[in-house]
């Protein structure tokens, strides 16, 4: 009884925080192996060995855990960018490069096009804002590089295309890369020239060059 006892004081205490990203963490690991239709509470909370109604407590349903998964995904890449594209640290090509490997790893892209199509992805989503943001990013980039250069700035709404274009073709690509690649007798080297070739078009456009 005592060494009952013992096992669980030892037992360690998760924050409300801690257990929420254990959850999505595990959840994650579902997505990537099968899917959105691999992600089902009973079998992520036997992974953490916690119960059913735990993961309920933190995101209220299934529904609610896949919501917290694409959002998750989204506010991190778009934070990321957000913040890098402000301070000057984004690279060449870097944006493209990292928008496609977040869409394309884990099955994240999937995971949203599951989501809109069935109708789950609604405006008053938080995820709206994250365009928004970008865009405002990057044409304040584009404005100040033609401040510097003496050139004419791209209007807000040149730079809202770009994103649009871009993200676009990320979200399709790394739903129907392969396909694509495979019908059109292409190799991977192939798809990451598209996406150089992509990101050189809209610097293109952006900086006047």
């Amino acid at each position: 009884m005592a060494q009952a006892r013992s096992t669980k004081t030892a037992r360690r205490r998760r924050t409300a925080e801690e257990a929420r990203r254990e959850i999505l963490d595990a959840a994650q690991v579902r997505l990537a192996a099968g899917g959105p239709e691999a992600v089902r509470l009973q079998d992520v909370a036997a992974d953490l060995g916690i119960s059913h109604p735990a993961i309920l407590h933190h995101f209220e349903s299934r529904e609610g855990l896949l919501r917290a998964l694409s959002l998750r995904a989204m506010e991190e890449l778009n934070d990321s960018l957000v913040r890098d594209i402000e301070s000057g640290r984004l690279e060449a090509g870097e944006g493209i490069e990292r928008v496609f490997a977040t869409l394309s790893q884990g099955n994240a892209a999937r995971l949203l096009a599951w989501r809109v199509l069935s109708g789950r992805e609604s405006e008053e989503q938080p995820t709206r804002r994250h365009m928004r943001e970008l865009t405002d990013a990057v044409h304040r980039r584009a404005e100040e590089h033609a401040r510097s250069a003496g050139a004419e700035s791209p209007s807000w709404e040149e730079a809202a295309f770009c994103m649009r274009l871009a993200s676009a073709a990320m979200f399709g690509d790394a739903i129907l890369g392969p396909t694509l690649n495979s019908s059109c007798g292409v190799d991977e080297a192939f798809q990451k020239r598209f996406r150089q070739w992509l990101d050189e078009l809209i610097s293109e456009r952006l900086t006047r060059r």
